[in-house]
């Protein structure tokens, strides 16, 4: 996980002269009070531990409270409604991640533009996912895997944090790019996708490597392969590049 955190040095600055540019004191003055960061998913996804860390890190830094909230629903589209009908202050951030790029296509009936009604602020981190599935799974390779799920059409549950989320993205290219036949699963954050998926309840996701590596460490989930230009330290036993090894089948 890379953080981008040189960004953060201007971030106080650049937050408070969105809303009001001729107001410089107030910038250098920014924050007086505690900052709200809306999260779209439920607690324990990758977005909501990512905006914990941030948070923790801002408050830190600028001396004052940055308090996480978990508004999920509708793929993020209930988190980015709360931001954009809050007050453009400064002090009610969103947690943006891919979901709310591909949300903007997505849904057709909105009540907000998302392009138009929330200003960017800071690149923060990069995320590749693994693909994991639960032990109970007896494949131990990507081409097992696709063996196993052909043999098996419409019995492999691949868990998501919701619909436009980046691993249910990834579930769908994978059927598309595989050939196979896969069902999948949407819940409200990556979270309670998570606890299903070590309790056997689905059986495969791609999931975040911050939030996945330690169960795959553990021994609760299998990793089979990782979506990265190289193999990963921390799992260099792991295969890298999942999709471009699929789109040479």
């Amino acid at each position: 996980m890379r953080l981008c955190r040189r960004k953060f040095l201007h971030l106080a600055a650049g937050v408070a002269a969105l809303p009001a540019m001729p107001r410089i004191a107030s910038a250098l003055d920014y924050p007086t009070r505690s900052v709200h960061l809306i999260v779209g998913f439920a607690a324990g996804g990758t977005q909501d531990t990512v905006a914990r860390l941030i948070g923790q890190w801002l408050s830190n830094r600028l001396g004052q409270q940055f308090v996480v909230e978990n508004k999920p629903g509708a793929g993020g589209n209930v988190a980015a409604e709360v931001v954009v009908r809050a007050s453009a202050d400064g002090y009610t951030l969103l947690m943006v991640g891919f979901s709310n790029a591909v949300n903007a296509t997505l849904y057709e009936n909105l009540s907000f533009n998302f392009i138009r009604d929330v200003a960017p602020i800071a690149s923060i981190v990069r995320l590749p996912n693994l693909l994991v599935v639960h032990p109970s799974v007896p494949a131990k390779t990507v081409p097992e895997f696709i063996a196993y799920a052909k043999e098996n059409p419409g019995k492999i549950t691949f868990a998501s944090a919701g619909i436009g989320a980046p691993n249910h993205l990834g579930c769908e290219l994978f059927k598309m790019m595989a050939g196979v036949d896969v069902v999948h699963v949407p819940y409200r954050g990556g979270g309670p996708a998570m606890t299903d998926l070590l309790g056997g309840h689905v059986l495969a996701m791609f999931e975040s490597i911050p939030v996945s590596i330690e169960h795959v460490k553990a021994g609760k989930l299998r990793a089979l392969a990782a979506t990265t230009e190289t193999r990963l330290d921390a799992l260099p036993d792991i295969p890298h590049w999942l999709i471009l090894s699929l789109a040479s089948r």
